[in-house]
């Protein structure tokens, strides 16, 4: 398929060059030129968001995963360019939960909360519940 995408393209440069190479201006078609330009993009499906979801809130409730394994789960869905659905937060809140480790909870909390700065009033509504959930002190506070 990459042969075929690159002899193409080959075809495409020796049909616009001219008589004396491809470093003179003078364009003359020759009998190829009618061939229209191709776009080699990915017409794979489309990923919805609860197929997306789905494999994060089972890694997170995975119940022999260490505190490594979190973190580098955490780490790798704060890179994405999203704000993590709250079924995903609440797994891994409750991993963090069964590892007994507060300061990775609030790590997780202040991403959260940076990643829904970007979408004004969606702080609160994403991270209240939690709160109460889970009985932390005052958001404010933090």
């Amino acid at each position: 398929m990459l042969g075929a995408a690159l002899r193409r393209c080959a075809v495409a440069a020796t049909t616009w060059a001219g008589p004396q190479g491809l470093l003179h201006s003078a364009q003359t078609p020759g009998p190829a030129a009618a061939i229209q330009s191709v776009r080699c993009y990915s017409h794979g499906s489309h990923e919805t968001d609860e197929a997306f979801d789905a494999p994060w809130v089972t890694y997170f409730n995975k119940p022999d995963i260490d505190a490594w394994e979190l973190r580098k789960g955490i780490n790798t869905l704060i890179t994405y360019d999203l704000v993590p659905e709250p079924k995903t937060t609440d797994a891994a809140l409750r991993a963090r939960r069964r590892l007994n480790d507060f300061a990775s909870t609030v790590r997780i909390l202040e991403a959260v909360k940076d990643k829904c700065e970007q979408f004004p009033g969606n702080t609160d509504d994403n991270i209240l519940p939690y709160l109460n959930k889970f009985s932390f002190i005052e958001y404010q506070a933090m």
